[in-house]
């Protein structure tokens, strides 16, 4: 598994959400500079729009969306990846590759970026994770559990 390198991840909190919470309506848009590495974690009310609507991240979709939710046992972190579908490049196969090797550095740095909600709330290193992998293609297009937060520390 590849490690987070602090120094390459860049959150900011969107206008109305506090570090500490709350949980609940609490959205992460991640993106990414395949050129320098580095990654851009928005955390807010909702998803950030801006943050994924230049033509670049439109054609690639390589953006990593999840949001918490709130679950008949507690909460729940909700991760959405666009496998295929739409204005994509790549196949589906590869995309999907790439999302499952990439996926474990992703929740560590939603983990990271936002460990001062960890912190006041640490239940939630062990609140399930649910990945929706979407695509048009049903072999690709999977709901699958990723474990907990506490794997991701």
């Amino acid at each position: 598994m590849k490690r987070l390198k602090p120094e390459k991840l860049h959150a900011h909190f969107i206008r109305g959400t506090q570090p500490e919470g709350p949980v609940v309506p609490r959205f992460y848009t991640l993106t990414h500079s395949d050129r320098t590495g580095e990654l851009y974690l928005s955390i807010g009310p909702d998803h950030n729009e801006e943050q994924i609507s230049d033509w670049y991240t439109r054609f690639m979709r390589d953006e990593v969306l999840a949001q918490w939710q709130d679950a008949a046992d507690g909460p729940l972190l909700a991760v959405h990846c666009h496998v295929s579908g739409g204005l994509v490049l790549g196949p589906a196969r590869f995309r999907d590759a790439i999302f499952r090797q990439e996926l474990p550095l992703v929740l560590e740095a939603f983990r990271f970026g936002d460990r001062a909600l960890f912190e006041a709330c640490p239940e939630l290193d062990h609140a399930p994770i649910q990945v929706h992998f979407h695509s048009t293609r049903s072999r690709y297009d999977k709901l699958e559990f990723w474990g907990t937060f506490h794997q991701y520390r």
